[in-house]
Formats: C-alpha cells, sequence, structure tokens
C-alpha cells in the first residue's frame, strides 16, 4: 500500500529542496572534520528548525532504557522527539551504572531508527579514581583522593591530568578512550550524536567546573576532550554541544568558559526552578555568533510565553524523575503551540523526514489517518473472552513508507510495566520466528479496505503429537483516524477465542 499520496510527495520534494538550501546559504558544517553525513544532517535539521520550532525532550537515566520517555509518554499524551541519557558513573543495579553502556548504544540505535533524535551527557568519572564512584562524595572519604563526581579536585591534580604523560593525564586518556569505545559503536551504526561532555562547566559543583585561571582551565580540558575523540579517534558522528549553567556572579560568566567557534556547534544551558531569565538567552546569543541555542536540562519546559520573547531555543530535555514537575494543563498548552513540537505531531514528522532521508532511513508517514500514533486500551468498549491481563494498555506506532514500528506496554501487577518492540513489514511474505521453542509462521498484509491483517500459524509439538493453533488479527481505523480497533480470533483444539479491543488516541 502507498501511503504518500502525490500531493504530500511534492510537498516533501519541496521541502527537502528546502532543506538543501538552507545548508547551503549558511554554510552547516560541524566543527568535526569530514563530519558524516548523518551528522551533518542533524545539523542541518538542527538550523532549519531554529527560531521556528522548539523540540521536546527527555532525560533517562543510564540503567533504565527509555522508561522515563515512556512515561513522559503517558503523562503528557504525546511522546518527546529527544531521547537522552548518560554514560554512566555508578555502580552495578543503580540507575546511573557505568555498566548499562552496551544496553545504552543498542537503545540509542532503536532511537534513532523509530524517528527520535539522540543526546547524551556524561558525568566523567576524576581520574584519581576508577569506576565506578558516588555521586557526592561519601562521609570522612580521602579529599585527596575524590571518589565521588561532584567535589573539587586539588590545583596539582587538575594541572597533571592536563599535563601529558603523568598518572592522572593517563588515567583521563584511559577513561574518554573506554567511553570513546561506545561512541564508535553509533559511529559505526551511523547514529548522530547530540554530544554534552562536561556539562554545567561554569559551575563549583562538577570537578571538572570553575576552573578559569592560568593555564589548567576548564576550558583547556573540554579542549584536550574534543582533540581526543575528534582527532586521535575520529569520531565523526557528534554534534558538539556546549553547556553551562546560569551565571549567579562574575566566575560564572559564560565568556571564561567559551572554547572558540570552531570547537562547539550547539551552545546550551541547564536551567531549574523556571528561571528562564531574558539576560541567560540574550548572553547565549551574543556568544553564539549565529550558532543554535538549546536548554540542555531543564526541570520545567520553557512555557509559551518564555518562548515569546525567547524564540531562538532550539529544544528542550526535561531531567529524568522531573516529568511532574509541569502539570498536564501546562503541557497541554504547550501541545497546542505550533511552535513546540511532539513525536505525534504532522510538521515534526515533515522535519525529521528530510533528516532521515539523508540518514538513507524510510520517512514517517504523516498521513491524518495512518496508524501512526500513541494508542490507549478503552476496556469499557473492548471485549476479551480472558480479560484484560495479559493484553497491552498501549500500543505505540511509527509507520514509514515499508514497515511499521509497534510498542506495546503491558501492566504486570506484580512487577514493572511489561513493554515489546517489533518492526512489521505489510508485504505478504511469510516471515518465521519462535514461541517458547515452538515455530510460528506469519504473514502480515494490508487488505483492500486498508486494514492490516496479520495470520500466524503456531505448531506445538509434544512428544510425537503436533497441534495447529491459527489466529486472525485485523488492524482498522475508524472515527477519522482517532479509534484503532483490533480483532483477534484464533481456532485451538481447546475452542476458538476472540477479543475486540479499541485503543484511542489520548
Amino acid at each position: 500500500m502507498n501511503f504518500v499520496r502525490p500531493a504530500i510527495a511534492i510537498i516533501f520534494l519541496i521541502t527537502f529542496i528546502n532543506f538543501d538550501i538552507i545548508a547551503a546559504e549558511k554554510n552547516i558544517q560541524p566543527v568535526s572534520p569530514n563530519a558524516s553525513p548523518e551528522a551533518k544532517a542533524l545539523l542541518e535539521l538542527i538550523y532549519s528548525i531554529s527560531e521556528k520550532y522548539t523540540l521536546s525532550g527527555q532525560h533517562n537515566y543510564p540503567n533504565t532504557h527509555s522508561r522515563n520517555s515512556r512515561f513522559a509518554e503517558n503523562y503528557i499524551g504525546s511522546a518527546p522527539v529527544i531521547w537522552s541519557t548518560d554514560m554512566g558513573f555508578a555502580k552495578d543495579g543503580d540507575t546511573d551504572s557505568y555498566l548499562a553502556r552496551p544496553d545504552i548504544v543498542k537503545e540509542a540505535i532503536r532511537q534513532h531508527q523509530m524517528g527520535n533524535i539522540v543526546t547524551l551527557c556524561w558525568h566523567a568519572v576524576p581520574p584519581t579514581a576508577d569506576e565506578p564512584v558516588t555521586f557526592r562524595p561519601l562521609p570522612g572519604a580521602n579529599p585527596k583522593k575524590l571518589e565521588s563526581v561532584q567535589g573539587r579536585l586539588t590545583d596539582e591534580q587538575f594541572e597533571e591530568i592536563l599535563t601529558p604523560g603523568t598518572p592522572l593525564n593517563k588515567k583521563w586518556i584511559a577513561q574518554v578512550d573506554t567511553v570513546a569505545y561506545f561512541l564508535k559503536q553509533l559511529r559505526d551504526a551511523h547514529v548522530p550524536v547530540l554530544w554534552r561532555p562536561y556539562h554545567e562547566m561554569n559551575g563549583n559543583w562538577f570537578w571538572w567546573g570553575d576552573r578559569i585561571d592560568g593555564q589548567y582551565t576548564t576550558k583547556a580540558l573540554y579542549l584536550a576532550l574534543f582533540n581526543r575523540l575528534v582527532n586521535y579517534h575520529k569520531l565523526n558522528n557528534l554534534i558538539w554541544v556546549w553547556n553551562v549553567d546560569r551565571p549567579h556572579n562574575s566566575r560564572m560568566d559564560f565568556a571564561n568558559y567559551y572554547p572558540g567557534n570552531e570547537y562547539l556547534d550547539i551552545l546550551s544551558i541547564d536551567i531549574y526552578g523556571n528561571d528562564f531569565n531574558q539576560k541567560y538567552y540574550d548572553g547565549l546569543k551574543k556568544l553564539a555568533n549565529g550558532k543554535p541555542l538549546a536548554f540542555g536540562e531543564v526541570g520545567n519546559p520553557p512555557a509559551p510565553e518564555i518562548l515569546d520573547n525567547q524564540p531562538d531555543w532550539c529544544y528542550w530535555v526535561v531531567w529524568a524523575g522531573m516529568v511532574r514537575n509541569t502539570t498536564n494543563e501546562q503541557y497541554n498548552k504547550l501541545k497546542d503551540d505550533s511552535r513546540v513540537l511532539f513525536q505525534a505531531d504532522n510538521d515534526y514528522s515533515n522535519e525529521i523526514n528530510r533528516f532521515r532521508k539523508k540518514c538513507n532511513l524510510p520517512g514517517i508517514d504523516v498521513q491524518p489517518n495512518a496508524m501512526q500514533g500513541i494508542w490507549f486500551l478503552n476496556e469499557e468498549k473492548s471485549k476479551s473472552d480472558e480479560g484484560f491481563s495479559n493484553l497491552p494498555y498501549k500500543i505505540k506506532v511509527i509507520q514509514t513508507a515499508k514497515e511499521l514500528m509497534v510498542e506495546r506496554t503491558s501492566y504486570v501487577e506484580w512487577s514493572e510495566d511489561n513493554f515489546t518492540f517489533d518492526i512489521f513489514v505489510p508485504d505478504g511474505k511469510t516471515v518465521m520466528s519462535e514461541v517458547q521453542n515452538n515455530p510460528v509462521e506469519t504473514t502480515i498484509s494490508w487488505n483492500e479496505n486498508h486494514e492490516l491483517v496479520f495470520d500466524s500459524k503456531t505448531t506445538f509439538t509434544r512428544g510425537s503429537e503436533k497441534t495447529e493453533v491459527l489466529s486472525k488479527e485485523i488492524w482498522k481505523l475508524e472515527n477519522d483516524g482517532k479509534t484503532l480497533r483490533i480483532e483477534q480470533t484464533s481456532s485451538t483444539p481447546w475452542g476458538n477465542r476472540n477479543s475486540e479491543l479499541v485503543f484511542e488516541k489520548k
């Protein structure tokens, strides 16, 4: 089935051309030499939305995959478009565990494929310690062997980190190289990353911050990291996001930490407590010399009246655990504001499709009646022979020209919610899979009524006896695309089972 009508295709062609014109006029190039096509496309996307749109975003703790984003999606009723996480620093089992990095890579790749933008920061471990460390210094800790992200190194230690060949310099290199190993996996998977290292560098709470005097400064540390990742490791998939906190005194002035335009792609600031002071915006804008501005972290997203006076913020990322700092009413105002983009917005689909084309990814369907969206089960309108315990209460669909990416979330009464992720290609071909070591043959296709049809045959073997279970599932849109009805039937030796599930967009 072809979802892109001729008129829509013409619109896509025009917007793709405009995208390239914008890039050419502004000479948009990432600061990393030989930047990957995906990194170039991401930066072009940021420039194209600047002064026009603000992208929504959500941070996730390293050891939680996309749990915070999924919570935000449920609470807000629409999914943020930026998926954020940290490279981790804490012990095994902690939400900030550094051992989560392999899973972070897998999740970042999945998020990129689903149409989200990936941003990473790193609560870097001080070279005076080995991973894992704590966030704050523990009581009675040795002040000369800092083993936490927060805290202050001695002047001698900081100088040693930046002095080639010294023990702390070698330790710092080893820690950077470890993170580079995982960033390279994203590079090789063609995933561009908004990379935000040494965040809030003008503050005095992290070991890397508040160094402006002499030769051995926070700025010098940032430049050393840039050199190691870009020039040594050849990481060309990173968009460098320079980050500061609000300047509460003259030491925290942005200019004291600014490395120069040739070492950053985006300028960002972290804002908590709704402190969206106009002077922060004006100060960054003056320093930026035309480069994009963003909120690296916020406790609350900027309200529409803030964007009226500060239109250049290209995205914001709500920190993990702070979604409910903002009420549903306030989020509804943001969703209703045409300048703010969530994943379900057609304007976002249009913008991201230009980016996806340059990444050789299929475009996301922006047809109004497509199945794309977030669907919630209405139990009162639904029927099931066996109740709803094992059925999803939420289905998220991302629809491209060739496939559907489907994420199902189900309640688990004794544990956390369970969610599964599948990619369906409705081409009528038989796909083999397994359920509890039993073979399953499935064909997926569109019928003449533009309904999605799943036909499955599962063969159960017990000894020499084989039993076949046939099932059919039909997905159909109703109520002008506001309702998704899923009819399920199955034929088994123990009788037939039926369900009719009604999902509605929130």
